[in-house]
């Protein structure tokens, strides 16, 4: 009987690319994104003499000292990063980030003859970060990037012993300080409040204003809290099997997720069932799929 080999053949699942009308629809937020953010800067931030961090900052500051105009120097500044970007993170990342910076660039050269909303600091500070951090959230909620300073701090992470956000507040400092030395250092001060304006923008616009709670809880009476946060709250709830690691003794946990004006509630149902109950509670920045739709209490 002669040897027969036989050859294992591993199928790859195809990659799908996303429909034409999510492309659509993304490349729709990231222009919107983009004009947003040169709104903020040209009509608020630049004519004011105050900074954003990271690239766009360097750009202002070179963009003062040169004469030449800010969207240029933020497109040439940000080519290295899009190379980058595509070895670290993907094609469709940086085509998305590319689009965007070129609408970016545009959009402030357009805007820059343009005269200013306001002249006063604090106003210009505050709905400059305001208005720049939903283009810069709407851009990276969409795949994308308006600023190459992100992809250099992922790349120093893996040098240095800083976190990334670490790193971005390092970079973004040193910029602040070169602020205050090219303009003035109430400028550079305005600069670091819009920057931690847009910051916290950013935020709000990624994850959204109805933040939720992922709830687990281990109690002697989970199925008297199960059944009390179904009916009386709505919310489904997933029993999951744990094993206590000094006793060994098999309990039940429950997992659930509730919105941010529902966690009360629920804290007071459990207390009420049993005030000993273990209760960790976590933020969860978005909910998909599932049945995390509410459903009526009796």
């Amino acid at each position: 009987m002669s040897d027969v080999s036989a050859e294992l053949k591993v199928e790859k699942t195809p990659h799908r690319n996303a429909p034409k009308k999510v492309i659509f629809a993304r490349t729709l937020m990231i222009a919107i994104g983009a004009i947003l953010m040169s709104v903020g800067l040209e009509l608020f931030l630049v004519p004011n003499q105050i900074l954003d961090g990271g690239v766009v900052g360097v750009s202002i500051i070179l963009s003062h000292l040169t004469g030449v105009r800010l969207g240029i120097f933020i497109f040439i500044l940000n080519i290295p990063f899009f190379f980058l970007g595509y070895k670290q993170i993907g094609k469709t990342f940086a085509l998305s980030t590319l689009f965007g910076i070129t609408v970016l660039s545009i959009c402030t050269s357009y805007l820059h003859n343009i005269d200013p909303i306001t002249k006063d600091l604090l106003l210009s500070t505050v709905f400059g970060g305001i208005i720049l951090g939903m283009g810069v959230g709407l851009v990276i909620r969409n795949g994308g990037s308006l600023d190459g300073s992100e992809i250099l701090a992922i790349l120093f992470n893996k040098a240095l012993p800083f976190s990334v956000g670490e790193i971005i507040m390092i970079i973004n400092l040193v910029i602040f300080s070169v602020a205050g030395f090219v303009f003035t250092w109430e400028q550079a001060m305005y600069s670091f409040l819009a920057y931690f304006i847009a910051f916290k923008t950013i935020d709000i616009v990624i994850q959204g204003l109805d933040e939720s709670k992922s709830i687990y809880i281990i109690s002697d009476q989970i199925e008297d809290i199960g059944d009390a946060i179904m009916d009386r709250l709505g919310r489904g709830v997933t029993y999951l099997h744990g094993e206590g690691a000094y006793t060994g003794d098999n309990k039940k946990v429950i997992f659930t997720v509730v919105t941010r004006i529902e966690e009360a509630k629920l804290k007071s149902i459990v207390e009420e069932i049993d005030d000993h109950a273990f209760l960790a509670i976590g933020n969860i920045a978005e909910v998909r799929g599932g049945r995390f739709k509410k459903k009526d209490i009796h």
